[in-house]
């Protein structure tokens, strides 16, 4: 394991088994959209509504990054089997607490998204919320289709790396020691969707949050309620591809020949 993923895995480690030790079991939902202001909560919306029409009671489905689980629920509420995976293994003890504790079955597996420990074809879905930057981009990808079957999904949330003002604030969280080069380097950017767009027959992307570097200021002058309305309009009538927050990708029907 290299040096940034040992980073990776203390830090989040770290973080898990102080939630653990502190018994904060905070609802699923609180830890992912409900933690947010308004005017970022539509792209963790979109994500949530994509896995909710396409996947089914009878699909297996596979996690990629799950961390704590923040993005889980939305997955294993269609009462599809659900395997989280995550190098952390105090992250995904955290994940079963939590979702045992709202009466939800997931199955937690420690696995590196490089190298996934399941046979080829295993899997309906591939689920990955935030989490692509933690992997070298062709072993992700590669993986993703091995382990999907012929004709399977790929749901993804992550951000983008095109607009400098968030290019910035990542290089100061990468200072601060609140990430690694390796996340900065392997961020998506609009190469790397169409990369993964290409192993589909078909493939949709929405893009959200190109304002959300000044909603706060917004926010303060016409409130919350505005700010928000006004900046899902933003992303929905104005080609921000170059400069949104975040993306959702929804692939579908695994190209395989």
């Amino acid at each position: 394991m290299d040096s940034d993923k040992q980073a990776e895995l203390r830090r989040y480690d770290d973080r898990a088994m102080s939630r653990l030790a502190a018994a904060e079991l905070a609802p699923p939902e609180l830890d992912g959209v409900g933690s947010l202001p308004a005017y970022l909560r539509a792209p963790y919306l979109h994500y949530q509504a994509m896995a909710a029409e396409l996947i089914r009671p009878q699909h297996s489905v596979l996690e990629l990054g799950s961390g704590t689980g923040s993005h889980t629920l939305a997955l294993a509420s269609s009462g599809a089997r659900v395997i989280a995976t995550d190098i952390s293994l105090h992250s995904l003890k955290y994940l079963k607490r939590r979702l045992d504790a709202q009466g939800v079955a997931v199955q937690t597996l420690v696995a590196d998204m490089e190298a996934l420990p399941f046979a080829d074809n295993a899997f309906d879905v591939v689920a990955c919320a935030g989490s692509l930057s933690y992997g070298d981009p062709a072993r992700v990808d590669s993986e993703i289709r091995r382990v999907l079957r012929p004709g399977g999904c790929f749901i993804c949330m992550d951000s983008l790396n095109h607009n400098p003002v968030y290019r910035v604030n990542r290089l100061i969280h990468c200072y601060r020691g609140n990430r690694t080069r390796s996340t900065l380097a392997r961020m998506p950017n609009l190469a790397r969707i169409k990369q993964i767009s290409r192993m589909f027959l078909a493939s949709k992307v929405r893009y959200f949050g190109a304002l959300s570097f000044v909603m706060p200021v917004m926010v303060s002058v016409i409130g919350q309620e505005r700010s928000s309305r006004f900046s899902d309009w933003f992303d929905h009538c104005v080609d921000i591809r170059r400069s949104a927050f975040k993306f959702v990708l929804v692939a579908q029907n695994l190209d395989k020949s």
